[in-house]
């Protein structure tokens, strides 16, 4: 137990007391009713019963948190009740007698308790077993493990377990300069989830980290169009991806020019288009300042579709991820996204290209971390300038943002000369699952300073601005083959099993504890 992750010394002391003040309680019923009866039997089957239910509950505890075998339980459960049980018969009843059948007694309550307890637990692991394959304990401990100490291999082999083999996509646009390399866009279609450390919910922040040393430049990771079905299931499954993408990106120059920024809007929908080198498209969804969540894979490829029929090779869908205001109907979103992305590339295909300049700049905030809803890839801006016409896109690693705040960005940075852009969060999900909040997070916004925050972006930006220079475009698609991702359905059927859990503990416990105090109070009344 000294050993155990979850089980360290204040636990252990939390669960001696409690499970103490049980037997407690019984044994001074027990002394209370002897003293009136001057019977030890009464004492005997009393502070049996206290036994039962102090071990009973020390058992129920350490299978279900701590990291101990079944069978290895027992002991921890039973050794500390039992000596605290001889020294309360030995100051209570120690001058009545106690013989072999009262230690019959205790040994068979607690027998049977034990028996409950076992039973209990079986009926609740079979709910696990049946919808997703595993145990609901060892599902349970899992997430407890990674809940309180950050340990995510056991949650993460839970999810390989359950995964779905899929490749994924990964579209990159670069610009380079007369010194090298200097922005990168990387967008995954690949949902940086579940939560905390798990799967991919650090793939943002450690793409970027990965590919500012290989190219030597800003990188920025907005969200692909993706939902918690392409969450990866393991940080292995992201080093991998991670790893293939260096060995194999070949990003191909496709010119120097591109169009003007623009914008359309179109019944809540709002789609930012830039088309680079005649080729690719930029395009940034947002639904603000309404609530923006995550989208569907089939409308990435609905877009595709309309680039390609465009005449374009290809289109770079970014979800702005950027509202958090409510509810967020995803059919009607998908929807409006996709007659405004197709009205804004009709648009921006009749405008002009031109040569453009691009600058770039990266800050990590001092006062903002994970708590506060910001990832350790802090905050990235691209400014993009096509004959004087200026775009910024800022990219914040958070999950999300307060609904109204993206607006009032885009209006400060007019302030500093930027005609338009976007801003745009990773969906970085490491700040999930850290803070004691509703939602279990917070977005960008909720918990920082407005105006610190500000200040950083109008740097990122400042600092963009005072760096632009001519570039030329590189641009590729990269399709990942063989990812573990944890699924659509599995997704679906993890969901359920909390609630089928609680349902089956609820029912179980309402038959087990009932059925087994009569059954010991019937043993103890034929003792």
């Amino acid at each position: 137990m000294r050993r155990d992750p979850i089980f360290d010394f204040r636990r252990r002391l939390f669960l001696s007391l409690v499970s103490s003040w049980v037997l407690l309680a019984f044994t001074a019923a027990a002394s209370l009713v002897a003293a009136l009866t001057r019977d030890v039997d009464v004492w005997v089957k009393l502070a049996s019963l206290g036994f039962a239910a102090s071990s009973s509950l020390r058992l129920l505890v350490l299978i279900s948190v701590s990291s101990l075998k079944r069978w290895r339980t027992l002991p921890p459960a039973l050794i500390q009740p039992a000596a605290l049980l001889l020294v309360l018969a030995a100051f209570s009843v120690g001058g009545y007698g106690l013989n072999v059948r009262h230690l019959l007694m205790a040994v068979t309550t607690v027998s049977v308790a034990f028996l409950g307890t076992f039973l209990f637990t079986f009926s609740v692991d079979r709910v696990g077993l049946k919808s997703v394959g595993v145990p609901s304990i060892k599902l349970f401990k899992a997430f407890i493990l990674n809940w309180i100490k950050g340990i995510n291999g056991p949650i993460e082999s839970i999810f390989d377990s359950m995964s779905e083999v899929k490749s994924v996509k990964v579209s990159m646009l670069g610009f380079k300069g007369s010194r090298g390399f200097k922005a990168l866009i990387v967008v995954p279609v690949i949902h940086p989830g579940p939560f905390k450390n798990v799967g991919s919910s650090t793939i943002p922040s450690m793409i970027q980290r990965v590919f500012e040393d290989r190219f030597g430049c800003v990188v920025s990771v907005p969200h692909g169009l993706s939902g918690h079905e392409l969450d990866l299931t393991s940080q292995l499954e992201s080093r991998k991806v991670i790893e293939w993408l260096l060995e194999h990106v070949d990003l191909q120059p496709i010119g120097s020019v591109a169009t003007p920024f623009i914008r359309l809007r179109r019944n809540g929908a709002s789609v930012g288009c830039q088309i680079f080198g005649g080729r690719c498209a930029l395009l940034t969804l947002t639904l603000a300042p309404e609530t923006m969540e995550d989208l569907p894979l089939e409308l990435e490829e609905t877009i595709q579709e309309e680039a390609r029929k465009a005449g374009l090779q290809s289109a770079v869908p970014i979800d702005a991820h950027n509202s958090i205001n409510g509810d967020f109907d995803v059919e009607r979103a998908s929807l409006l996204l996709e007659k405004a992305v197709k009205d804004a590339l009709s648009e921006a295909l009749r405008l002009e290209a031109y040569q453009l300049r691009v600058g770039a700049a990266k800050v990590i905030p001092t006062e903002f971390g994970i708590k506060e809803g910001m990832g350790p890839g802090g905050i990235t801006a691209i400014v993009v300038d096509v004959k004087g016409d200026k775009a910024a896109y800022v990219t914040i690693d958070g999950n999300n943002m307060i609904s109204n705040l993206r607006d009032e960005i885009l209006s400060r940075l007019r302030g500093i000369g930027v005609d338009g852009g976007e801003v745009m969060t990773t969906d970085t999900h490491i700040v999930n699952g850290v803070v004691m909040v509703d939602r279990g997070y917070y977005p960008v916004g909720e918990a920082m300073d407005h105006e610190r925050l500000f200040w950083y972006i109008e740097k990122a930006v400042r600092d963009a601005l005072g760096n632009m220079e001519p570039v030329s475009v590189l641009w590729c698609v990269e399709v990942v083959p063989e990812v573990r991702v944890i699924g659509e359905k599995q997704i679906e059927d993890l969901s359920l099993v909390i609630d089928a859990v609680f349902q089956r503990t609820k029912r179980t416990a309402a038959v087990i504890i009932p059925s087994f105090a009569a059954i010991l109070t019937a043993i103890l009344a034929l003792l």
